[in-house]
């Protein structure tokens, strides 16, 4: 796993397509019945991207606190962001954009220092190719419930066809990590639709990192990624190894016009503060509309979490997965030399900030948006069986950051907690 991944702790996710012109849910309106195909397909012609500033894009992204971006460069529905010579399906050819959005996006994301990823979704609902084979060759006992868009509704198989489309998906793939400089992260999608073998993996992981051997590629590669993406809820247990939590910033991935229901402000920091005590990073979707622009909610959200980053930022980068919520009731993280502990708060304290299981004698505490040093006091232990007291930290509401707040515990040494179940004391 490349460091700069596991440094970054925010990554932004974007959704953009032809979906924006209506609003409707990306590919899925037309694979689940919402909406016909070939009504899909006609936000073709309304998709403008008449007022898409990739530099703008770059910017909110870069003030968001966010360390790298990933596009969706084509989604399920078989629409390419980018000029491919492979299909004529892309929004260069076939909408009045005719702009070549990933080539834009990613000069403009590396311009300003922030890491490429290209989410690329490996099944694609409108290629003639596709639909060509069932996952693990296995037909179905009732073909009435076939979905004519990703199998063969007469159950008849052809494995040649699909050894077509894997080349088409290939090719496509190297387009876009040889015209496009760096790809420092693949986002894949829809690999749950065929099997490891289908997908020609492990040979196939084998010809992306040809293409380039550092990047990073996401798990959704039937067991052959390099890290985790839980979606939509924040693991209550901490992922093995490298992980990734990907949400939308309302309930919507792509652009929905009538979707108000938006995450406050506050509850982004919160998710934001959990993955990176649990030692992951977040990757938060937003989803542009179809002329290109962000809506000004989304715009807010992510400047508001750049500012509470910015007063925070010590706490966030170069640190590590903090203590178990069994030692302290909410977020935390470590510094890399494990001496000093930082503390989310995330509800006001009506007297005390509990911490318990500490061993190590704390040298100093202070809230780390103001500057401001607390007290603190020690009750119960029995030192002479390593068993240490409950640390009582003297915190009141006036101490309190309007979102959530850091507590800097300082420390003569590495951080220790107690692991134990306590002890009878039989002499004093």
């Amino acid at each position: 796993m490349e460091q700069w991944f596991t440094d970054a702790k925010l990554g932004i996710f974007i959704h953009y397509g032809i979906y924006a012109v209506q609003g409707v849910a990306e590919s899925w309106s037309f694979y689940n019945g919402r909406m016909s195909h070939e009504e899909y397909m006609k936000q073709l012609d309304g998709f403008t991207a008449s007022k898409f500033d990739a530099k703008h894009w770059a910017d909110i992204i870069a003030r968001s606190g966010a360390k790298y971006a990933v596009l969706t460069t084509k989604h399920h529905d078989g629409v390419a962001l980018f000029d491919t010579q492979y299909s004529d399906l892309s929004v260069m050819k076939a909408t009045p954009a005719k702009r070549d959005i990933v080539k834009e996006w990613s000069a403009a994301i590396r311009e300003r220092g922030l890491h490429v990823g290209m989410y690329y979704s490996l099944i694609d609902w409108s290629h003639p190719d596709y639909p060509s084979v069932f996952e693990n060759g296995v037909v179905p006992a009732d073909l009435s419930q076939v979905n004519r868009f990703s199998s063969p509704v007469d159950g008849i198989q052809d494995e040649e066809t699909w050894q077509k489309f894997l080349t088409f998906n290939n090719n496509q793939l190297r387009e876009i990590m040889t015209n496009y400089g760096t790809v420092d992260l693949l986002w894949f999608d829809g690999d749950w639709e065929r099997s490891a073998e289908q997908w020609g993996l492990p040979a196939f992981k084998e010809y992306l990192r040809s293409l380039s051997p550092n990047v990073i590629i996401n798990s959704r590669l039937q067991g052959h990624g390099d890290y985790k993406t839980p979606e939509q809820g924040v693991p209550i247990t901490r992922p093995e190894g490298a992980w990734e939590f990907c949400t939308t910033i309302n309930t919507s991935w792509g652009y929905v016009h009538t979707d108000d229901k938006y995450k406050s402000l506050n509850q982004i920091i919160r998710m934001f503060c959990d993955c990176i005590s649990m030692g992951g990073n977040m990757l938060l979707d937003i989803g542009p509309m179809e002329d290109g622009t962000i809506d000004p909610r989304q715009e807010d959200i992510l400047l508001g979490l750049g500012d509470w980053i910015r007063a925070h930022e010590e706490a966030i980068y170069d640190t590590q997965d903090g203590i178990m919520t069994r030692y302290y009731l909410g977020g935390s993280t470590l510094s890399t030399d494990k001496k000093t502990l930082y503390l989310f708060v995330y509800d006001t304290p009506k007297e005390n900030i509990c911490l318990k299981g500490l061993c190590n004698p704390i040298k100093k505490i202070t809230v780390l948006h103001s500057g401001k040093e607390l007290t603190h006091e020690i009750h119960g232990g029995v030192p002479w069986f390593d068993i240490p007291g409950t640390t009582w930290i003297h915190m009141t509401p006036e101490d309190m950051h309007e979102q959530v707040s850091v507590l800097k515990l300082e420390f003569d040494e590495e951080v220790r907690m107690y692991g134990g179940a306590g002890a009878v004391v039989t002499h004093n």
